[in-house]
């Protein structure tokens, strides 16, 4: 049952992802030319309800559906995975023209090559994993 929530909730994600055009390659393109706001304010608004909705949960010791505790990890202080984390991010993101969320919103609206860039971040995402633990922190 559990699992079954998880997906529509998903199916809801992906479409609201497509109405509201936050998977539109175009809109992504305006947005790294600074010519609309469309984009950054989807992400803006998404950021003020995430920062709203974290505190409302640390503060009224929410749990989930499940009755289970959220814990919130501590962050690392330092920058520099960071960097190297939002640089690649924004790498993938621009070359592709999607990022994680929108990958597979277009996969379901039936866009055949966006397979091409959900294979190379599974495959990034793999070979992180391999590394991970190579890497200096």
């Amino acid at each position: 049952m559990r699992t079954l929530s998880y997906l529509f909730i998903g199916i809801f994600f992906g479409i609201v992802m497509f109405k509201s055009e936050a998977a539109s390659w175009f809109r992504i393109y305006e947005m790294f030319k600074f010519e609309s706001f469309h984009m950054y304010g989807i992400m803006g608004s998404a950021l003020v309800i995430g920062i709203v909705m974290v505190q409302w949960i640390k503060r009224f010791h929410i749990r989930s559906f499940y009755g289970e505790e959220i814990v919130f990890f501590p962050k690392d202080k330092g920058i520099r995975r960071y960097l190297f984390g939002g640089i690649f991010f924004g790498l993938g993101w621009a070359l592709s023209g999607a990022c994680p969320g929108p990958m597979f919103t277009l996969v379901g609206a039936g866009y055949v090559p966006i397979l091409v860039v959900v294979l190379a971040a599974l495959l990034g995402t793999y070979v992180y994993g391999a590394l991970k633990d190579h890497l200096p922190h």
